[in-house]
């Protein structure tokens, strides 16, 4: 792409199709009907889902397990079936629908996101990666899976279990390293067979190999469909680089952050700041740092009086109540 995105990031550029010097190719064929075999039937792929329905999967799935997902998925299809429905709700309505996902700012993101496709898209998600990208909270990743599932395009879309997969079966190596965008997207762009459908069948199957049978702490090599392995027959030599340290949850910024937004939530009135007080008494300083940083991410609001609310919730002075003149029906 030669082109910078809308919101001045810079042109992604395309991947070489290169295979390195000694690198093995994977069995599409071998893979592909692995997949059609043992694939999960993950509700966003199933027939008849909309562009914006695999956006909204791919928008939760970033950072949230398949298990917690799937409900507030299916929940949100039927409530906001097209960009324009999420756009006429408050972002209040979208982060108390958002519940215990995490990272709720992914979905402000993408209620930003509903309100730029009902207004400049005629309520349909763009096809190509580089106007995807243009989208508010659109990142790489998620403007080829979109371009790829919902719309069976060829390009490479590349989450940590495809990297993992193709360290293993193509570099024979346990892990594959720290990510690097262009080299990544390279690796797998020149593993996809060449025609399109097959090419997105193939993306999904990469994925799934690597969600259920080549997982990162025990990879099930006897149930692996594919015929030939470079880290199999090198004899699956452990990783000689830096592990990744595992992410704690107890007792950080976002656990704060997490139970004050529960409360928000759960509350149909402006909330005190002694109720806020009360939901992390361990380390007061660290309750404002969460409270501090919420508000600054817009996730929450502060009233004339002094009270919290959840962004565009009606009471406070959120951009999105003033522009649609709207409050909480509530």
């Amino acid at each position: 792409m030669t082109a910078a995105p809308a919101d001045g990031r810079p042109a992604e550029r395309r991947p070489t199709e290169r295979r390195p010097e000694g690198a093995r190719a994977i069995d599409a064929r071998a893979l592909l009907a692995w997949y059609e075999r043992h694939r999960r039937d993950l509700p966003w792929r199933r027939d008849g889902i909309s562009a914006w329905q695999v956006l909204m999967s791919e928008v939760m799935l970033q950072q949230t397990p398949v298990a917690r997902v799937a409900p507030i998925w299916e929940e949100w299809i039927v409530r906001w079936p097209v960009p324009s429905a999420m756009a006429t709700s408050s972002p209040a309505d979208v982060l108390r629908a958002w519940g215990k996902l995490g990272y709720p700012r992914r979905a402000l993101r993408l209620h930003e996101c509903a309100g730029v496709l009902a207004r400049d898209h005629d309520d349909v998600v763009p096809e190509d990666v580089e106007t995807l990208l243009s989208l508010p909270g659109v990142g790489a990743y998620t403007a080829r899976a979109v371009a790829c599932f919902a719309y069976g395009a060829r390009v490479p879309v590349v989450d940590t279990n495809v990297r993992r997969v193709v360290a293993r079966a193509v570099h024979g190596s346990a892990e594959p390293g720290p990510p690097s965008t262009n080299r990544d997207l390279a690796d797998v762009e020149v593993l996809l067979p060449r025609p399109r459908p097959r090419a997105a069948t193939y993306s999904a199957a990469l994925m799934e190999l690597g969600a259920t049978v080549c997982t990162a702490r025990t990879p099930d090599c006897a149930r692996c469909p594919l015929p030939r392995c470079a880290w199999v027959e090198a004899g699956r030599p452990a990783h000689d680089g830096p592990r990744r340290a595992a992410q704690k949850f107890a007792g950080t910024d976002r656990q704060v952050r997490g139970k004050i937004m529960a409360v928000l939530r759960e509350s149909d009135v402006p909330v005190r700041r002694d109720t806020i007080d009360r939901v992390w008494l361990t380390d007061p300083g660290q309750r404002d740092r969460a409270l501090d940083s919420l508000l600054v991410d817009g996730l929450v609001e502060q009233t004339a009086a002094g009270l919290f609310v959840l962004a565009g919730d009606g009471h406070g002075a959120s951009t999105w109540a003033r522009t649609n003149g709207s409050t909480n029906s509530r």
